[in-house]
């Protein structure tokens, strides 16, 4: 080990911007030399504590952070060193510091979401939603006054199981009217209390889940028109903004906990952990948790294409007809949706089976034990089409215009990958930087139908003509025209 530093190091002094883990690091490098070392003096350190001092052969090189130390910038530190040698350093470290700079922010980042739940006085809500899109946060935001139930307090649980009369006893003695009710769908015999009190009391009720399996297979009382129906999805491009990071969307999905996690990895592990603990087991949806397993893989290996119930009853050794209820248990617990065919034909045979989707690419990536996916893979463009879909189905409902979305695919393999509303506009998807293929797809449908528009969404980074009836639009374009209502 060198026992001295080189003396060109201290040729000249220099001032430079820098991250503060240069400064550890030259504390560390300096205590392996003679005659260098990193020290505080007490007398500053008492004076300015936010100072940090360096002292190399008798000379006081003194820091000071400008601005809070988590975010830990603003250094500027004079030093006798090679600046070559340290301009090196720094790029590599402030990187490091900036990846972290942006993940405390994500920490610290208060999404406003772009779903609004405004009722009249004589109307309450559902608010659907698939566990840990921010039901709770959304309505603690919007509905501060209420009084709240949370029916995941086990002993209030209990309570109200056995007796739901005693929930009209418990709102008398509340200033407030306006009532919250979160995990609704555990107490599904809860409803006929709650129909009453809106009835005889003129309460107002907001009513939360994350399953609607009970009420569609329970015929459970729905409030006969009383309650409008809301649904959050996870989080959106309108939502982040500058802060949206496509390539982290696609690997670990748009679920606010995990898109903006520390340890996106850790925490979908445990969401499919969880969602199979309790979901599943505690509601007794199905006793074969093995089969169901298997069943779920299966299932995120051929996300977004054609449903095939005898290739994935073979792959989970059950049957076809078991399969058939394991994509329902999905469907009503809110964790995937389908997409369905279109079906008005002129003059081709069409394919009419479905394709599934689970809610969020993330979920995807955590049951296959992705960790990366790279641009120009058949599992990255997968990904890509998931996530455009995902911002048409939440557009689609945020608006309020209810248009269908569907795709088209003939019986010789020819496919528009999205259409939105009545062939209004039609769309190819693709993860590609170049895109050079005509689109047949467009092409073979714009002979039957009228479209408005023809669009190709892709990561090419300038918009086009790629002829005068077809646009190719890069993915952020896109996107924010169609938060702007200016695609549907």
């Amino acid at each position: 080990m060198m026992k001295s530093l080189p003396a060109y190091l201290f040729q000249k002094e220099e001032l430079i911007n820098i991250p503060p883990p240069i400064f550890y690091l030259i504390q560390t490098i300096s205590s392996q030399f003679q005659h260098c070392n990193v020290a505080v003096p007490p007398a500053v350190k008492q004076k300015t504590p936010s100072f940090r001092v360096l002292k190399v052969r008798g000379f006081v090189f003194r820091a000071s952070c400008s601005m809070h130390p988590p975010l830990g910038v603003g250094i500027a530190v004079i030093f006798m060193i090679n600046k070559p040698l340290l301009l090196i350093i720094t790029n590599i470290l402030t990187q490091a510091s900036n990846y972290h700079i942006k993940q405390n922010m994500r920490n610290n980042m208060i999404v406003k979401r772009f779903q609004n739940i405004q009722l009249p006085a004589n109307r309450s809500a559902f608010l659907w939603g698939p566990r840990k899109t921010g039901k709770t946060t959304l309505l603690k935001q919007q509905f501060a006054d209420a009084f709240w139930i949370d029916l995941l307090d086990y002993d209030l649980f209990l309570r109200l199981s056995q007796r739901p009369a005693l929930l009209g006893q418990i709102l008398e003695a509340q200033s407030s009217k306006t009532v919250v009710i979160d995990e609704v769908q555990k107490i599904p015999h809860l409803m006929d209390e709650i129909h009453r009190l809106i009835e005889n009391k003129s309460y107002r009720f907001v009513l939360s889940g994350s399953s609607a399996r009970k009420f569609r297979r329970g015929h459970v009382n729905l409030l006969g028109g009383r309650a409008w129906r809301f649904e959050l999805y996870p989080l959106v491009t309108s939502e982040l903004k500058d802060d949206f990071d496509l390539d982290r969307a696609l690997v670990f999905g748009l679920l606010p906990s995990h898109y903006l996690s520390p340890d996106s990895e850790m925490d979908l592990k445990s969401y499919v952990n969880d969602y199979l603990k309790e979901e599943i087991q505690a509601e007794a949806l199905t006793r074969n948790i093995p089969a169901f397993s298997r069943f779920l893989y299966s299932a995120a290996l051929t996300n977004g294409m054609l449903l095939n119930y005898s290739n994935a009853a073979r792959d989970s050794g059950v049957s076809a007809k078991t399969i058939r209820e394991y994509y329902q248990i999905l469907e009503d617990t809110l964790i995937g949706r389908q997409l369905m065919p279109w079906k008005k034909s002129k003059k081709r045979r069409l394919i009419e089976t479905s394709k599934f989707f689970f809610f969020d690419t993330g979920l995807v990536s955590a049951l296959l034990n992705y960790k990366s996916l790279s641009p120009g893979t058949m599992e990255y463009g997968r990904a890509f089409e998931h996530f455009i879909l995902h911002e048409c189905w939440a557009y689609r409902h945020y608006s309020r215009l209810d248009f269908p979305i569907t795709f088209w695919r003939t019986a010789g393999g020819s496919e528009v990958d999205l259409i939105l509303g009545d062939a209004e506009v039609v769309l190819e998807i693709k993860s590609s930087v170049n895109v050079r293929e005509r689109p047949k797809g467009i092409h073979l449908f714009q002979e039957e139908y009228h479209c408005k528009k023809r669009l190709i969404v892709s990561r090419e980074p300038l918009p086009r003509k790629l002829n005068a009836n077809i646009t190719v639009l890069p993915w952020k374009i896109f996107c924010e025209m169609l938060w702007a209502g200016q695609i549907i």
